[in-house]
């Protein structure tokens, strides 16, 4: 009988290690999974940030223009104007973060400080979304408005195209202070190019701190992969 137990014992725990080990082994694969999302996230958030910052130079640009500054080149404020109007939205890449949420293993994870930052990165993701969501509804009052109802949009997305694709497609044309209607005398317009700077500042300052977020995870996987 004794033997017996002892051989149940040892089979219990045989069964046990390799269930921890499956355990582990899924772990270590969501880990690089994850680690892999955030290295891709990084890239795809720096380059948003200087997209962002390209967007802000474009904001303040125009706003010297409304406030008197004589205009030498149309087609620079041309592309200044349509990188405003045509902004893209940023979306964070955690296809394995919503996988381990959504399937209910995110228990896996063995490493508390590992959930909890991505908890908060994921947190962060959502403010971000919600400046997006600001600007979106401020660019819809204050910039879409005028441009629809004023502008040139036909002239003015063709030199765009010419210009974005060296002459590849588009018509490069002849731009005039008539195809801009009355943008600089339109105090909506005025306020929106305001509120672009403020906004996609925001963004940025979010995107900067998921940026460090996503270092620290990264350097946590890192420990915990040697392990």
């Amino acid at each position: 009988m004794i033997l017996v137990v002892i051989g149940i014992l040892i089979a219990l725990s045989i069964n046990n290690w390799n269930e921890k080990r499956k355990i582990r082994d899924s772990e270590i694969i969501y880990l690089n999974n994850i680690k892999r999302d955030l290295q891709l996230s990084i890239t795809e958030m720096n380059q948003f940030i200087d997209t962002h910052y390209s967007l802000i130079n474009s904001a303040n640009t125009i706003l010297e223009h409304i406030n008197g500054k004589s205009v030498d080149d149309w087609n620079s404020i041309n592309k200044h104007l349509v990188d405003i109007y045509t902004w893209k939205s940023f979306y964070l890449i955690d296809n394995t973060y919503q996988e381990l949420k959504n399937s209910g293993n995110f228990a896996i994870i063995s490493n508390d400080s590992i959930k909890n930052d991505l908890l908060n990165l994921d947190l962060l993701y959502k403010k971000l979304k919600h400046t997006e969501n600001h600007w979106n509804k401020v660019a819809e009052q204050t910039l879409y408005p005028g441009s629809y109802e004023n502008q040139d949009i036909s002239s003015m997305t063709s030199n765009y195209l010419y210009q974005m694709s060296n002459g590849k497609m588009g018509v490069f044309g002849n731009l005039s202070k008539e195809t801009f209607g009355e943008i600089f005398k339109d105090q909506k317009q005025k306020n929106g190019f305001a509120l672009a700077i403020l906004d996609f500042g925001g963004m940025n300052g979010t995107l900067l701190k998921m940026i460090k977020k996503c270092k620290k995870l990264i350097s946590l996987i890192d420990n915990e992969l040697t392990k």
